[in-house]
């Protein structure tokens, strides 16, 4: 199958990025895509549902997708940067933001107009020598783009980065790219968003460097609701220096196939980290979320929460790795995994990790699953609820401290309408 992959790609244009690409393809050629057989992807079957649903040589470059208001959060002020089947839209896309406060270009562009900034870390970052997806996408990555956050500047309003796969007319292979870089003393707000068209397969692999630097802050928001034929691989590496803080939120709904990997590299002293994920899952949805927390310098701080709500003949897969390396003294690092099972046929493989080479730390991790509360529910409907909205109750009260790390009054709305609306049909 990665002959065939390759094979097909050499007859499109990549005019930029061009040794970063080679090192990129020769990674993949030698890790080929993975099976159940290997450790990382034993419980998500990717490279099957691909060979059922892929078609290598397809051309999504032309959408009949004339507006994007559909797709909007609603009441949210932010600049927007669309992607249609992969490829960046200016057309589409809506800039409110001063130049002056964050240059946002496309990759491609940004290779030629922005050279010494993103050579110094484009790449750098990516898990392409050892993840297959990663270095699939650092080879054949069709568009991207790049933001860059000065020192001493606070975006006010958030980057919302809207992705659309038209997938009316046929089949939709996209792969995109996303280097952000926040400099010293300075602030920003990232929202990403995914949705589909249409009934054909959808294969999205996207990878994500992002950078923060001494006493920077970011706050990210990814929002995974595409359509049921879609299988999307993430790989998202946030690097933090000194004194720099992150806030993170991921909600995932639905897809065939969703593989999150994501990584927070802590580079740095007095750090603080905050990692929270949901997933709400239904029919046969398999959601797959790998995260490594890994701190190398001494006096951070990091909290991960992950949640999974399963019904139908849904599969939820958590792992979560804590690295604390030698150096990393007063440590602080705490990871959690807690999931409902709605229906018998429900599925949560999870499992949580810690390594650490520090001895004056403090450190926890641990992991739940199990039914809803028989005696709550009980409870709620001798008080006259009704069943049903009586379990999305509970199901919200379980989910609701996930959303913590969300400051954007607006992005908390919409995110708590779509969690409440979801919960209110039956899992």
């Amino acid at each position: 199958m990665t002959n065939e992959i390759v094979s097909a790609f050499p007859a499109k244009a990549f005019s930029v990025g061009v040794e970063d690409r080679k090192k990129a393809l020769g990674h993949f050629e030698k890790l080929g895509l993975p099976t159940t057989k290997s450790e990382e992807y034993r419980f998500t079957p990717i490279t099957k549902s691909l060979l059922k649903n892929s078609n290598w040589n397809v051309d999504n470059s032309t959408s009949a997708i004339a507006s994007i208001d559909e797709f909007l959060i609603e009441g949210m002020d932010a600049s927007v940067f669309v992607f249609i089947n992969g490829i960046y839209s200016e057309k589409l896309s809506r800039i409110i933001h001063s130049p002056s406060e964050v240059t946002v270009s496309s990759l491609e562009k940004s290779l030629i107009n922005h050279t010494e900034v993103v050579n110094r870390y484009f790449g750098k970052f990516s898990p392409s020598e050892s993840d297959s997806f990663a270095a699939w996408n650092g080879a054949f990555w069709q568009s991207g783009l790049f933001i860059h956050v000065k020192e001493n500047v606070s975006v006010e309003k958030p980057l919302f980065i809207l992705h659309v796969n038209d997938a009316k007319q046929e089949l939709v292979q996209a792969q995109t790219r996303l280097l952000a870089v926040v400099e010293k003393n300075s602030s920003l707000s990232i929202i990403e968003k995914f949705e589909s068209t249409g009934d054909h397969p959808v294969f999205h692999n996207f990878c994500e460097e992002i950078v923060i630097a001494e006493q920077a802050r970011l706050e990210y928001c990814k929002i995974q609701n595409d359509s049921g034929k879609s299988i999307q691989v993430a790989n998202t590496v946030i690097h933090q220096s000194e004194s720099s803080k992150v806030d993170t939120f991921t909600l995932t709904i639905k897809g065939e196939i969703v593989r999150n990997n994501f990584s927070i590299v802590i580079d740095g002293e007095n750090c603080e980290s905050h990692f929270h994920g949901l997933y709400l899952l239904d029919g046969n949805t398999l959601a797959d979320n790998h995260t490594v927390v890994d701190h190398k310098k001494p006096n951070s701080f990091s909290n991960e929460l992950y949640k999974g709500i399963m019904g139908g003949q849904s599969k939820g897969v958590f792992n979560g790795k804590i690295f604390v390396r030698p150096q990393a003294q007063k440590t602080n690092a705490f990871q959690s995994n807690r999931n409902i099972l709605m229906s018998e046929t429900s599925t949560i493989n999870t499992k949580p990790q810690l390594e650490i080479w520090a001895d004056d730390v403090k450190c926890s991790h641990g992991c739940t699953s199990g039914q809803l509360d028989e005696e709550a529910l009980f409870y709620l409907k001798t008080r006259g609820i009704p069943h049903d909205t009586a379990k999305a109750m509970l199901l919200y009260a379980f989910a609701l401290d996930v959303l913590v790390p969300v400051k954007n009054e607006q992005l908390k709305s919409y995110l708590d309408g779509l969690i409440s609306s979801r919960l209110h049909k039956n899992l």
